[in-house]
């Protein structure tokens, strides 16, 4: 692990314990259905083998899981995955958590369904790699499921975060010294994805759909929904 990567994982150390019980409230509160709907919609069989990339507190392992879908979540955060598995006890679901570097799947090839991720790729060190490794693990005719923001303008210190300003310090820093932070996004991704061997589709902004309960804080930062069919 680079010293990048030691220190992005430690940025999520740090806030797993507030994650964990947003996280929490969500799944206890309207966007535990919002979130469900949408996969409804876009899961169109049961029993589908899923990767949940940076699974974080385990928000999305609940949902799926209680869909009838078997899934694996992944995190480089120890201390997430412990939160991750305080809500899977606490919606008795289960999910296999493992400890794994998102840019370097410990996985064959072609061994999932579908590979999801939300709130991840604009904080991975190299966005083009960890693409390539989720098409490696993902079968033919599966799907990529990415939730984001375009944060690369943002400043977090200067913002009316919920977070103290060390953190959002802490945040901006990292952010700043990765080169997705440089890209227009998800234009970026949608042609990066194009030229890997998907057929792209993009929803630019869920924030309404996604955010609904109203006793949850959110940035002002639209987010955006990639659904990318590995064709080749």
């Amino acid at each position: 692990m680079s010293d990048l990567e030691r220190r992005i994982a430690k940025y999520w150390n740090d806030r797993s314990k507030g994650l964990g019980q947003t996280r929490s409230r969500e799944l206890h509160g309207k966007n535990f259905d919002s979130w469900t709907d949408l996969f409804r919609e876009k899961l169109s069989r049961k029993n589908l083998k899923i990767l949940d990339v940076g699974t974080g507190a385990g928000f999305f392992p609940v949902i799926l899981s209680k869909l009838g879908h078997r899934v694996t979540g992944i995190d480089a955060s120890s201390k997430m995955l412990r939160e991750a598995e305080k809500n899977l006890e606490s919606f008795r679901c289960r999910a296999e958590l493992r400890k794994m570097n998102a840019q370097s799947l410990d996985f064959p090839d072609e061994s999932f369904d579908i590979v999801i991720s939300r709130n991840l790729t604009w904080t991975l060190p190299d966005v083009p790699t960890a693409y390539r490794e989720w098409k490696r693990v993902l079968k033919i005719d599966g799907t990529l499921m990415n939730f984001d923001s375009n944060y690369g303008n943002v400043k977090f210190a200067a913002e009316d975060f919920p977070l103290n300003f060390k953190t959002l310090a802490e945040c901006d820093s990292i952010k700043d010294s990765l080169e997705i932070s440089s890209m227009i996004r998800p234009d970026w991704d949608s042609k990066f994805l194009r030229e890997i061997g998907f057929d792209v589709e993009i929803d630019p902004d869920i924030s309404n759909r996604v955010q609904q309960d109203e006793s949850i804080p959110y940035d002002k930062i639209a987010v955006f929904g990639i659904y990318a069919q590995k064709i080749s």
